[in-house]
């Protein structure tokens, strides 16, 4: 019975060592010898692949999808822009090098305010103390401590008033404010200021965050602070773990979205909430709350409450207000 031929077989030549070691100088076409003669062959050019450096390879980390931008600025906006490794974004770039200004309210604390000013950082371009007429003497105890101290005269009442008043007169990049009676400890401002260069836009000490605690706290004014906290974070959606704290840093750019216009206590309260309403990058930092050096605190914990409570129900109220206003607009 006639069969078909079958077809010679093939050698294997030392060429695969060959093109292994010259991928890029082999040709595409190859003429392999063989016992029926030569024989062209087909074969695919093989090109080494060029892999770009991995994120680690080039020192950065990857960001996570979800904060691979902050919210704050715009195309147009005249903040320098820079593109986050990783990423098909863009952030808006800090001022480099940031001027520091510290704003601190005052009113009757002789002795408590040298305190405070000796252990605030050598490096801080601006300190202004905001007097509320004291009679005390304050500011020349506060003179004599920092010579090169600026001492605004409040026009108005109030610790909310002298802190628009400060803000306003600050000329920093950075903003950070803090109480006089010795509360609050100037040695933690580089931990607020490292959390604003790296992409917060409002960084707020929290006592009750994982490292922050509390020596003069009382049981009434945690049970308070408690619940308006509870009522901040579910009307706004935050997180907060601490609402009426008066430890807060910013960047001089979040004044408009601030508008302090309130004059007493709940002014803390006023800048959580206007920040959350503008949309902005908070960050919180763990801090620790003292007992007052001297005298006496002007806390109220009922009427200050109250005034709080108030001002959660009015931004509410006006958010309302803005929303409906927006939707009455977009329908015509």
């Amino acid at each position: 019975m006639w069969s078909r031929p079958r077809a010679p077989k093939k050698t294997t030549l030392p060429i695969a060592r060959y093109r292994e070691r010259n991928r890029s100088t082999i040709p595409s076409v190859l003429s392999v010898p063989g016992p029926g003669g030569f024989r062209p062959q087909s074969r695919v050019r093989k090109t080494r692949r060029r892999v770009s450096p991995s994120p680690k390879s080039r020192g950065v980390s990857r960001v996570p999808r979800h904060r691979a931008c902050l919210p704050y600025g715009t195309a147009g906006s005249a903040q320098p822009r820079r593109r986050r490794p990783g990423k098909n974004r863009f952030v808006i770039a800090p001022p480099e090098p940031a001027r520091v200004s510290v704003v601190i309210p005052t009113l009757n604390e002789a002795e408590n305010v040298p305190h405070v000013l000796a252990r605030l950082p050598a490096w801080l371009d601006e300190v202004i103390l905001v007097d509320a007429h004291s009679t005390d003497g304050t500011v020349e105890v506060a003179r004599r401590v920092r010579p090169g101290l600026r001492v605004l005269q409040q026009s108005g009442h109030g610790k909310g008033n002298a802190l628009a008043e400060g803000c306003a007169a600050a000329t920093g990049d950075i903003i950070v404010t803090l109480d006089a009676d010795g509360s609050t400890d100037p040695a933690e401002i580089p931990r607020f200021v490292a959390a604003l260069r790296t992409g917060a836009d409002f960084v707020k000490g929290s006592r009750f965050a994982p490292g922050g605690a509390s020596s003069d706290i009382t049981p009434t004014r945690r049970l308070g602070n408690r619940a308006l906290r509870a009522l901040v974070n579910l009307t706004y959606g935050t997180s907060y773990t601490d609402l009426c704290y008066g430890y807060n840093a910013f960047w001089a750019r979040c004044l408009p979205y601030l508008r302090l216009d309130c004059e007493g206590f709940e002014v803390e309260t006023l800048m959580n909430v206007r920040i959350a309403k503008a949309g902005l990058v908070v960050h919180e930092v763990p801090s620790y709350e003292s007992c007052r050096l001297h005298g006496a605190s002007k806390l109220h914990p009922v009427r200050d409450g109250g005034r709080v409570l108030r001002t959660i129900a009015r931004e509410r109220v006006a958010r309302a207000r803005w929303l409906l206003a927006g939707a009455e607009d977009a329908g015509r």
